[in-house]
């Protein structure tokens, strides 16, 4: 490649990168889902549109791993552990069981109905079998539901991927498969090392990036990726779930407080809309529409018996034991959104030489994109037609800190989001413990110092110096006043964080 190709190469990627960013804005006010219109743009660069050529399944594969990496890891550094806390055993067992349901419900109706062999009608099964992370956490964060439902279809989006990946290579193989006793110990032993990778990677670096200063902001960001890409990589290495491992690692990463928070978050969400971009444009050139008509009633059908028959099977199996109401479950079988994650799967069959794995991969791709069309933006509407929702949810209180090593403090940013409980709380009246103050309030673009009577407003900005003995009993106490209000610790009612000691006036 010369500087001249380079050239026109950067061109390209820039106007299809403004392109794409402006179709988000797009989706936004149409409800579409952005992934189908970054599939629409790769299908019109492709041979059948401007006529890009380009068939490279394995360079696609490789790439779209490493892009569910990273959406991963966007979607694991926002997952909050406090939310999904309670759901966790319900996800895990809806990621394993629900996801065995699935697959085989899917590969029932794909046999007798489409006529596939049962290894190939297996083989797609699992392909579908599992929802897709940035599906779901782009169009869930929309959709003002119970935090419990939210948090359940989050860790159910991380977790499945794990399963399915090794169902869709097992399956894909050209020899004979493994007893099926054999596939399970195997998924299990992946998944528990996997599991063990991630926490273990987690909880060490949160350890090192609380303790270590480092010299730049920019740094953390980059430090918090490599953490996460360690997992992957490590769990990969040992033959374990490398995509359980990353997740896991991030949602531990996202919910230790690490120094420039937001800072961190905002990175992954970059890189995430990059990895989104790149991952799906790459699929729609590898799409050859000319080749897809024989696709569209199998794909139409399959269609059918995964989201109106194997989901709410699945959902019932995997809910019912939780004592989960029918209207939530009927919510979660809407939800479970399919995006590129099957598209990307579906490169695997390509790689391996499976039998009729074009034709699969057409399938697959007519599946996601119809369905996705007509499952995200109606989830609004059966969310109210179920009467399920919370009107709009007040946000987390937004606090990064900077470890202000010299001088054996900390400073902390505190952005008040709409709803929080702090707007119209005096100064005084956050009652921080001693070693930690208000120095700086920032307000509309001006900033003034404030004094004890200072009324703090929802958008207001605080810099909070704090010691290094007290600085983490600060943010606890600031995020029980965001709770809980003014009188957040005098008072023991639900909305007072319970992991904040009352204190005594004065």
């Amino acid at each position: 490649m010369t500087v001249d190709h380079l050239n026109e190469l950067l061109l390209e990627s820039a106007v299809i990168l403004l392109v794409a960013v402006g179709a988000v804005r797009l989706s936004t006010r149409t409800g579409l889902p952005s992934l189908l219109l970054y599939l629409g743009i790769g299908v019109l660069l492709g041979q059948n549109g401007i006529g890009i050529s380009f068939n490279n399944a394995e360079l696609t594969q490789v790439l779209g791993y490493a892009a569910l990496v990273v959406i991963l890891a966007e979607g694991g550094l926002k997952t909050s552990w406090k939310a999904i806390k309670p759901v966790v055993p319900a996800a895990a067992v809806l990621a394993t069981v629900g996801v065995a349901v699935s697959v085989f419900v899917t590969a029932a109706g794909a046999h007798w109905l489409v006529g596939l062999e049962w290894r190939t009608a297996l083989l797609l099964g699992a392909i579908v079998s599992s929802t897709d992370a940035a599906a779901v956490f782009s169009v869930l964060r929309t959709v003002p539901l119970p935090k419990r439902l939210t948090g359940l279809l989050e860790a159910e989006s991380g977790f499945n991927d794990a399963p399915v990946v090794i169902l869709v290579v097992a399956f894909a193989t050209t020899g004979e498969l493994d007893s099926w006793y054999v596939l399970l110990g195997t998924i299990a032993l992946e998944l528990v090392i996997g599991a063990t990778v991630g926490l273990a990677v987690g909880k060490l670096g949160a350890y090192a990036m609380r303790r270590i200063a480092l010299p730049s902001s920019g740094l953390y960001p980059i430090a918090v990726l490599g953490l996460i890409v360690l997992a992957y990589a490590g769990g990969a290495l040992l033959h374990a779930s490398g995509f359980l491992a990353a997740y896991l690692a991030s949602v531990i990463l996202g919910n230790s407080k690490l120094p420039h928070g937001p800072a961190v978050r905002g990175f992954a969400d970059g890189l995430a809309w990059i990895g989104q971009i790149g991952m799906f444009v790459l699929l729609g050139l590898l799409v050859t529409p000319a080749t897809m008509g024989s696709a569209i009633i199998p794909g139409l059908v399959a269609g059918t018996v995964l989201v109106f028959v194997a989901r709410p099977l699945s959902v019932m199996a995997s809910m019912t034991p939780f004592r989960i109401p029918w209207q939530e479950q009927a919510l979660l079988s809407w939800a479970g959104l399919r995006g590129a994650v099957p598209i990307v799967l579906a490169t695997i069959p390509l790689v391996s030489g499976a039998a009729d794995a074009e034709q699969l991969f057409n399938v697959v791709f007519i599946l996601v994109v119809v369905f996705t069309l007509l499952q995200g933006p109606t989830l609004p509407m059966v969310a109210r037609w179920l009467k399920i929702g919370e009107g709009d949810l007040g946000q987390d209180l937004g606090i990064e800190s900077a470890p202000l090593e010299k001088l054996h403090g900390h400073l902390l940013s505190v952005q008040l989001a709409t709803g929080s409980r702090m707007s119209g709380v005096e100064v005084s009246e956050l009652r921080l413990p001693k070693g930690a103050a208000v120095t700086l309030v920032v307000r509309e673009g001006s900033s003034f110092v404030p004094d004890r009577m200072t009324v703090l407003r929802e958008g207001d900005e605080l810099l909070v110096v704090t010691t290094d003995e007290v600085s983490e009993a600060a943010e606890l106490r600031l995020r029980a006043v965001d709770q809980g209000g003014k009188l957040a610790g005098w008072l023991h009612n639900a909305e007072a964080s319970p992991s904040v000691p009352r204190r005594k006036a004065g």
